[in-house]
């Protein structure tokens, strides 16, 4: 940990040095041709809210519905609700270790689950209930001992188009285009319902609020540095397999899932320079070099300015990477090692 003294130098020293001057891409393509303004960290934040479509409501009541528990082998799961905003519920599961309770609370991890055209699936894969058992990452890690909260993502699973006119992509442009028109993004309303997460993990006496963290794959990944700046009660977080540069995107025509676009904010970053300001917190990337959705030069390129912004805080040793060679968009078993081993320095 540093000193507010000590913070208070380091942002000078980012002021003076990195800040988002070594982010460039430009909407033309031209993408290393303009300098961006050099901000603090606390600026850059500020920005990044107005772009996304500015603060996010008070808190409505939880409203916690739980609808049924399953017993599983070391561990259960609650099927439940809570509100995001009235009247606007998530629907979730719960994994809860045997053993922990009330009176031996467990650190807790909310997994955000992938996108793959696969809109039937959200919460039930990491969930272990559904889908690709690589994915099965929330079971995974309640039967490590922690508390696992797995809630759908708009358009996915349980949050489709209640009236039934629109199903799987059709509805995601809808509500994409929906909150544009209102001013406001795709990716300020996950950031809403991820933070709302947050909030429903910290209400439940099984979990040691002082020790959340979150994970996530694919857009998962997204959603991991998204709400990372927002949410400094999460103090571990691993994305995997998703850092989609706009400069890359743009050079290589990439159609990449609406939470990445953030409108606006090509004009003070890119989205490494979102995740930079999850900084000092810890965080953790695992990438596949041949991965397509996120070109290698790019992202390699944008973990060194994540880094950089780390060092520039004093808390380089709160950011790592894992860069494997000859893999794509999967969860190898190296890289889930990569991401036990970080949640257990971080949250263990």
């Amino acid at each position: 940990m540093i000193s507010e003294i000590g913070k208070d130098t380091t942002r000078r020293r980012f002021i003076q040095t990195a800040g988002l001057a070594a982010s460039a891409c430009s909407l033309h393509g031209d993408a290393h041709s303009k300098q961006k303004a050099i901000m603090t960290p606390e600026e850059s934040l500020s920005k990044l809210v107005d772009c996304l479509g500015g603060p996010w409501p008070a808190p409505c009541p939880l409203n916690q519905q739980i609808s049924g528990t399953i017993q599983k082998d070391g561990y259960r799961i609650e099927t439940l609700t809570f509100d995001a905003e009235t009247n606007d519920p998530i629907p979730a599961h719960l994994l809860i270790p045997d053993g922990v309770s009330d009176s031996s609370p467990a650190p807790a991890v909310a997994v955000w689950h992938q996108h793959g055209g696969q809109y039937h699936l959200g919460k039930s894969e990491p969930a272990g209930l559904d889908g690709d058992p690589m994915h099965h990452t929330g079971l995974a890690l309640a039967k490590l001992g922690y508390v696992v909260l797995c809630p759908d993502a708009l358009c996915f699973e349980d949050r489709q188009d209640p009236a039934k006119k629109l199903s799987g992509g059709k509805f995601e442009r809808y509500e994409f285009l929906r909150y544009v028109v209102n001013g406001k993004s795709m990716a300020w309303k996950n950031i809403l319902d991820m933070r709302r997460a947050v909030d429903l993990l910290v209400s439940r006496p099984e979990v040691d609020s002082e020790r959340l963290g979150c994970y996530g794959h694919s857009m998962g990944s997204t959603h991991t540095w998204l709400v990372g700046p927002h949410e400094p009660r999460l103090k571990a977080l691993v994305a995997n397999c998703c850092l989609p540069t706009y400069a890359a995107i743009h050079d290589e025509k990439i159609l990449h899932c609406f939470p990445n676009f953030v409108p606006g904010w090509l004009q003070y970053g890119d989205t490494p320079e979102i995740a930079s300001l999850v900084a000092p917190r810890a965080l953790h990337l695992n990438l596949g070099e041949t991965d397509g959705g996120s070109p290698i030069k790019e992202a390699k390129a944008g973990v060194e300015r994540i880094r950089a912004a780390y060092l520039n805080q004093g808390a380089e040793e709160n950011f790592s990477a894992f860069i494997q060679p000859d893999t794509g968009h999967v969860l190898s078993p190296e890289m889930w090692e990569q991401t036990k081993a970080f949640f257990e320095k971080y949250l263990g």
